[in-house]
């Protein structure tokens, strides 16, 4: 059934094509249809971060921006969903066309530019859900705010979110907001995640209750790099790490008619990437401090792959585009 409906949906713009299939499986959900493209959910509790996981697959966020769509995902099977990157005030995001198919490579490239409706309008929308799963919402700054004021941006987001999130992903690492990946700098990241962690306990104070937090890298950095962001991580004390977002390499889609449009690449060609990133931070970090391995999940051994490499939980969202609920029950089969 997601074959034809991919057919249909491929002949489309990209980012058309992106908010009618969401609309369309809304719309599955809300005649209680949308169980029948995926009736068989995985329930493996998966212990991670203080939460219970029904089982060990997620959303990556991107998908769902502003938290439109999370009880129609939800009915898909997803164990967690991370809705986001979300910013303080709305912005529109770059200029159109910003997302491209690679279809040859199973690969995306989007420079969407954190396009979305504002951390308010996402917990209101956070706080009516019905979905059961874990919810983890993406914070990143407006494309405005300078590099030195950023730490405002994450603070506003987290205050916001913390109430109504399961926790809270700290998004320093898209390739499509000036400078942001400068924020993943020793000194940068250290100040900054120090100081998103001193607010957390604060919000644990306020609430009497304790929301994770996690940063979310690229994978594009040098070894020695991740082992200072791992060894930053345990310093300040961060609950867990998100392995990786896209990539800005080209070389493995060298040649292709889109190979040159800016933005980060993501699919197929990003997966030997990642999972090197999350085979660093295991080894890093050990068992204290767990790792969420994302980047060319296009089949059930490539989650596999992701798991031997150390990750406790994995998130999909380019393969989902490309395979749909069939990849979830792939990595059921491989993963159990």
């Amino acid at each position: 059934m997601y074959d034809a409906f991919r057919k249909v949906l491929f002949q489309l713009d990209p980012e058309r094509a992106h908010h009618m299939g969401l609309k369309g499986l809304n719309l599955l959900a809300g005649l209680g249809l949308a169980k029948v493209l995926n009736p068989c959910v995985w329930d493996e509790p998966v212990e991670c971060m203080g939460l219970t996981f029904p089982n060990l697959i997620g959303l990556a966020a991107g998908l769902d921006k502003d938290g439109k769509y999370i009880d129609a995902m939800g009915c898909l099977g997803f164990g967690f969903i991370e809705v986001g990157t979300v910013t303080p005030r709305p912005q529109s995001g770059n200029p159109k066309p910003r997302l491209f198919r690679l279809k040859e490579h199973q690969a995306i490239i989007n420079r969407m530019g954190f396009n979305n409706e504002g951390i308010d309008a996402l917990v209101d929308r956070v706080e009516k859900r019905k979905y059961k799963g874990m919810l983890g919402v993406n914070i990143g700054k407006n494309k405005l705010t300078p590099n030195e004021e950023a730490v405002n941006d994450y603070l506003t987001c987290l205050q916001k979110a913390y109430p109504v999130a399961d926790y809270i992903a700290v998004n320093i690492s898209s390739p499509n907001t000036p400078g942001l990946r400068a924020l993943q700098g020793a000194e940068e990241i250290k100040k900054l995640l120090g100081r998103l962690k001193e607010e957390q306990a604060a919000l644990e104070q306020q609430h009497g209750v304790y929301r994770p937090l996690t940063v979310k890298i690229a994978p594009d950095l040098e070894t020695e790099a991740v082992e200072e962001i791992g060894n930053i991580v345990r310093e300040v004390g961060m609950d867990g790490v998100i392995a990786t977002n896209t990539t800005v390499s080209r070389e493995a889609v060298s040649g292709h008619i889109y190979a040159e449009e800016a933005g980060g690449l993501s699919g197929a060609p990003v997966r030997e990437a990642s999972t090197q990133v999350v085979r660093t931070l295991s080894r890093v970090l050990g068992n204290e401090f767990p790792v969420i391995g994302v980047g060319g999940i296009l089949k059930g051994q490539d989650a596999k792959e992701k798991l031997d490499a150390g990750a406790t939980l994995i998130q999909v969202y380019s393969g989902f585009i490309y395979r749909g609920p069939e990849l979830l029950n792939e990595i059921q089969m491989a993963c159990s």
